[in-house]
């Protein structure tokens, strides 16, 4: 009997292991590196990314290479603001991060005093090198105008036909039509 409830608990554990990776993609992420004017390293600068809306703040220090980490975020818009003494503080403002996403912000801090701020402008990148994963995020008004049959969500999951290469529609059970 105690077999049986460890073999059941083992199970459990394992599962529970397993579905580990599937719970992480509901954060975005944010990276980067702090270098100073020069292009050097700065290492141990402190990194604060603050969300916007809720006021929750993370804060890291960069390691001996100068890069930075800060993952689970959840999705928000984000202020990131990089400081250390014999620095002039540099910040990025209004940064999106969207389920999935790594982010990528660097700065080059000047030096200065640290009441003196520097704010660090520009867009996101287009080419996401900071991960292999391709995702998206689509927005509620574009799912409830969908011209589903009754409204059945797994339709958006599983596709009824697929495409062959220059053959026609596949049957679902994958064999192309006449075979």
């Amino acid at each position: 009997m105690i077999q049986r409830f460890t073999h059941a608990g083992l199970c459990v554990a394992l599962l529970l292991i397993v579905s580990l990776p599937s719970a992480a993609q509901t954060f975005g992420e944010i990276t980067g590196s702090v270098t100073d004017s020069t292009g050097a390293i700065v290492a141990g600068a402190s990194v604060t990314v603050t969300n916007t809306a809720t006021g929750v703040q993370r804060t890291v220090q960069t390691n001996e290479v100068g890069n930075y980490n800060v993952p689970f975020l959840n999705p928000g818009t984000y202020d990131i603001t990089a400081q250390l003494e014999g620095f002039k503080q540099a910040t990025r403002s209004g940064l999106i991060v969207q389920v999935g996403d790594v982010a990528r912000v660097n700065f080059a801090m000047e030096i200065g005093a640290v009441t003196e701020t520097i704010e660090v402008t520009g867009g996101a990148p287009l080419l996401q090198t900071e991960s292999t994963a391709l995702g998206t995020v689509i927005e509620q008004q574009r799912i409830v105008e969908l011209p589903l049959n009754g409204r059945n969500f797994l339709q958006l999951v599983r596709p009824e036909h697929q495409r062959d290469r220059g053959n026609g529609l596949r049957r679902p059970g994958g064999q192309p039509p006449g075979r």
